[in-house]
């Protein structure tokens, strides 16, 4: 065939395509959608015996949910750039200084605790109690970071996919730090961050079954 008349027949044929919107908007945009569930499955379920007032006060707890938004910010906006060709792929780091600084809060936690408490300060305990107001709060968060990252092209699948799993952990865990104020720095390293670590590595595993190209399934 001709080069032009392909050229033709292909301009033709093509279907308009709205460009997605910068990955920020879209980071903004999953916030806006995650935040009012959060709140409200949180009203819901939280037990009355808790105090925010004594929380607030608390600076190694105001450090870990500020790291927390951080990392649930830096996350979504990683994700949302991997799916947009072109952008430069060193974004994809922005989400490890924040978990860094939650990883050295929480040691320097550990750390006290060892030292006030000895061995017992780094006892671990089974804290399943934790788990289905997790799932709950990471339903509608999850639910729209899929749909939106299946709007981009998946360059980078498992990474994508990893990346929006972490920064729906981060968001649920910091729902969560809010049923949990008192716990000891190493029941947040072992249940909370080790659970955000699992949970963004078996994200990575499905991440070519979530996102795919759709004309190649086709």
């Amino acid at each position: 065939m001709d080069t032009n008349a392909l050229i033709q027949e292909l301009t033709n044929s093509a279907a308009p395509v709205r460009r997605l919107p910068a990955p920020w908007a879209r980071m903004l945009l999953w916030l806006a959608l995650s935040v009012p569930f959060l709140v409200a499955v949180i009203w819901l379920l939280m037990p009355g015996d808790i105090s925010l007032a004594a929380a607030i006060v608390d600076r190694r707890f105001l450090v870990e949910e500020t790291v927390l938004l951080v990392t649930a910010l830096t996350a979504a906006l990683a994700a949302f750039t991997s799916v947009v060709p072109g952008y430069d792929r060193r974004f994809l780091l922005f989400p490890l200084l924040p978990v860094a600084v939650w990883l050295a809060s929480l040691g320097e936690g550990c750390w006290r605790n060892w030292v006030e408490l000895g061995a017992n300060g780094l006892a671990l305990r089974p804290d399943w109690d934790c788990l289905p107001p997790a799932i709950l709060i990471g339903i509608m968060p999850s639910i729209a970071m899929a749909m939106m990252l299946r709007r981009g092209a998946p360059l980078l699948p498992r990474v994508s996919i990893a990346l929006g799993a972490l920064a729906v952990a981060a968001l649920a865990n910091l729902g969560l730090r809010l049923f949990h104020v008192g716990d000891a720095s190493v029941m947040v390293l072992f249940w909370h961050l080790g659970g955000a670590a699992v949970l963004a590595g078996l994200a990575a595993l499905a991440g070519r079954r979530v996102l795919y190209w759709r004309h190649a399934a086709a």
